[in-house]
């Protein structure tokens, strides 16, 4: 019933004016507290109230969202793809040195133009990072109560961050030593010279480039799992000798096989790992 027939009645009915009035004020203040217990309630429970099919949409969504903002990136990326493919060639040519047997060779006909898109997709992934991340932990905050859905433009940009660190980490200090191992390595035959192909070697620094972005996420699964429930502080403190010949043995798995690239990657995820423990134990004191 609406409260200026509420008022009339009142007013008819010998009541003075800010006896009304007061009513009217309570009337109004207690439908405002009933809304807001009512949405309280309602978006505490949120995640529940969502079907298979609502999830299924959200994540529809989510990735229609990421592959557009990838496409637009990818779309710039293209008229700087030459850039990109002489910045991907510095740590090839700075390992080489004085070297001039060795030599980027394109040995068949649609190679340079296969090679020039899968730079442009390569930082395309970089630039779009963000958004990308962005949009799968808005999926995810979709299960979550609305106190903690304040997290993901916590994580979004951490995620990005480490995304990043890890891949300029491989390009700029990481690629040079490996590629120079490689070049370098006597293997006792006289005469025998290195040819590199351009696609083989911007498909292994993509791939490389790719391992460390998403190796550099460690410390945001270890948190992630931490205030799940999944693991506590102390099992994570207790596992340390295990964790550390996992990183080993994972790292031997998704790098070539020399030492030097898999240590380059092992120590830095050890490193992340402690870090975020070290976060864990922070948000276990607070």
């Amino acid at each position: 019933m609406p409260f200026q027939f509420i008022t009339t009645i009142l007013y008819i009915s010998g009541l003075k004016i800010n006896q009304t009035f007061a009513i009217y004020k309570n009337c109004w203040y207690d439908g405002f507290l009933y809304k807001r217990e009512n949405m309280a309630e309602n978006s505490e429970h949120n995640f529940n109230e969502m079907s298979l099919g609502d999830h299924l949409e959200e994540l529809r969504l989510r990735v229609i969202l990421a592959l557009l903002g990838f496409a637009v990136v990818l779309t710039i990326c293209l008229f700087f793809s030459k850039f990109f493919l002489s910045f991907m060639a510095q740590p090839y040519f700075a390992a080489v040195g004085q070297n001039t047997d060795a030599r980027l060779q394109a040995i068949t006909l649609p190679e340079k133009f296969t090679v020039y898109l899968k730079t442009a997709m390569l930082f395309s992934i970089i630039f779009s990072s963000p958004w990308v991340f962005y949009q799968l932990w808005k999926f995810i905050s979709a299960g979550l109560y609305p106190n903690e859905k304040k997290y993901v433009y916590i994580i979004v940009p951490a995620c990005s961050g480490l995304f990043a660190v890890g891949a300029l980490f491989y390009l700029f200090i990481v690629a040079p030593m490996v590629i120079s191992f490689f070049i370098d390595f006597d293997t006792g035959i006289k005469f025998l010279t290195t040819q590199v192909t351009l696609q083989s070697y911007i498909s292994f620094m993509i791939s490389m480039t790719l391992i460390f972005g998403l190796c550099f996420q460690l410390p945001i699964a270890i948190i992630a799992a931490n205030r799940i429930g999944i693991v506590s502080t102390e099992n994570l403190k207790k596992a340390r000798k295990y964790v550390l010949l996992v990183i080993f043995i994972i790292a031997a798995i998704m790098t070539p096989p020399d030492v030097i690239s898999q240590i380059a990657l092992a120590v830095p995820m050890y490193v992340l790992f402690e870090l975020g423990v070290l976060f864990c134990r922070r948000d276990d004191r607070s």
